[in-house]
């Protein structure tokens, strides 16, 4: 192996040097990255369209595709076949925002649990046509944490270490990163902390330009392989467990956004209620009744787009300030949510906020008040954002609604997080 490695670093048109050591594959990561939040926000807006011809999808992955010493061919796993209706994210909305929930957890997570976590979300939901291919694009968010993936990377690291990876399957993909890290771990003196680097071995052995070294025992390799598969999968089933316990125990998003617009409403202030959400089914009617159609923001106010996807805003109706903001954080990652309201943040308008909020699940208060430490969000905590238990609303809502007015009631149930 050691050999094949030295050879491999040595070839000036192996994919270590003309790829990996190559200038412009770093100055890609940055473009991707801009490209992906794109697709973020375009979804969540509802602007991302039904066809992958035209959309800020097809840009970011044609970006990787012209990084054709590894990446050739990338676009055809997102382009449209319309006789099989995959990949299932143009035509069906519902597929689209989950799309873009993976994609925006993994742009704001930073931590090797949190993108494995949003990969398995993505896999339960079984999208047709939606697979490993997607590494390639969170391979440009995080380099060391997924490796890149395709036809010929899955045959170099079948052929390295005797395994049987199938290409399409999620678990299969998250059992041979397992192996690839292993791999890298072993050897990283002459490969890097950059996935890329192994990715680019494994591309050129699965291509045929270098021959796999003779392993010891298939018996051997293939019960590494079952083990790790087998690992992965009792993973995800222990993840699909803890989730369905949780919306078991737990309210709804939606119907926590409709107690803050009642309870808004009801304590003397117009409310508005995220783009992308007013239009959800609540009761007898849709979230958004009663609230807001236009934000009277100016159309100047920095991060615009992000402040109208906060869940629930408080406005003053007769100034149309923004006086205080919820962001519901029901069981996905709380990172985008803290995002928007540093946008929010950063605004101009700030001086007029009573409130930033972080409404979620009684046990989750741990899990917010650590993200919160994170240096990259010290604006939002200068802030005093403060945490909204699910239990405390519950339980208080009906007599704030009753008896209160203003910001006082909502203080008082709330706690201090910095």
């Amino acid at each position: 192996m050691v050999q094949l490695l030295d050879r491999w670093r040595g070839d000036a048109n192996g994919t270590y040097r003309s790829w990996f050591l190559w200038e412009e594959r770093l100055k890609n990561f940055r473009s991707i990255r801009r490209g992906i939040q794109q697709i973020v926000t375009e979804i969540c807006a509802g602007n991302f369209g039904t066809a992958y011809r035209g959309s800020s999808l097809e840009t970011v992955v044609h970006s990787i595709a012209e990084q054709r010493q590894i990446f050739r061919g990338a676009d055809h796993a997102f382009l449209w076949k319309p006789k099989l209706r995959i990949p299932d994210i143009y035509e069906n909305p519902d597929n689209q925002k989950a799309f873009g929930r993976l994609l925006d957890t993994c742009v704001c997570c930073s931590t090797e649990q949190q993108v494995i976590g949003a990969i398995q979300e993505i896999d339960r939901m079984a999208i047709k046509g939606l697979g490993p291919a997607v590494a390639n694009l969170l391979y440009f968010l995080h380099p060391t944490i997924i490796p890149p993936f395709n036809t010929a990377i899955v045959n170099g690291y079948n052929a390295l270490t005797g395994a049987k990876v199938k290409l399409g399957r999620w678990d299969e993909f998250l059992a041979m990163r397992q192996g690839v890290l292993s791999l890298n771990a072993q050897f990283r003196h002459l490969l890097s902390n950059d996935l890329g680097a192994i990715g680019g071995l494994l591309f050129d052995v699965g291509g045929g330009r270098y021959p796999a070294p003779p392993r010891d025992t298939n018996e051997e390799a293939m019960r590494i392989w079952e083990a790790d598969l087998a690992r992965v999968r009792e993973e995800a089933a222990k993840a699909n467990k803890a989730i369905v316990e949780a919306r078991e125990s737990d309210h709804t998003h939606t119907e926590v956004q409709g107690w803050l617009r009642d309870l808004g409403l009801a304590v003397g202030y117009d409310v508005w209620i995220a783009a992308n959400d007013r239009n959800r089914p609540l009761g007898p009617g849709k979230l958004g009744d009663g609230c807001l159609e236009r934000l009277p923001v100016p159309s100047t106010t920095p991060g615009l787009e992000a402040i109208r996807l906060i869940d629930v805003l408080w406005l003053d109706r007769s100034s149309g300030r923004i006086i205080a903001a919820y962001e519901v954080e029901h069981t996905t990652s709380i990172y985008s949510g803290i995002v928007r309201m540093l946008d929010l943040a950063l605004g101009e308008d700030v001086h007029a906020l009573e409130g930033l909020f972080l409404v979620a699940p009684d046990g989750r208060e741990d899990e917010v008040r650590t993200q919160l430490g994170r240096p990259a969000f010290s604006r939002v905590a200068d802030l005093k954002v403060r945490y909204l238990p699910y239990g405390e609303l519950k339980s208080n809502r009906e007599a704030i609604a009753r008896f209160g007015h203003g910001m006082k009631p909502i203080q008082a149930i709330t706690r201090q997080l910095v």
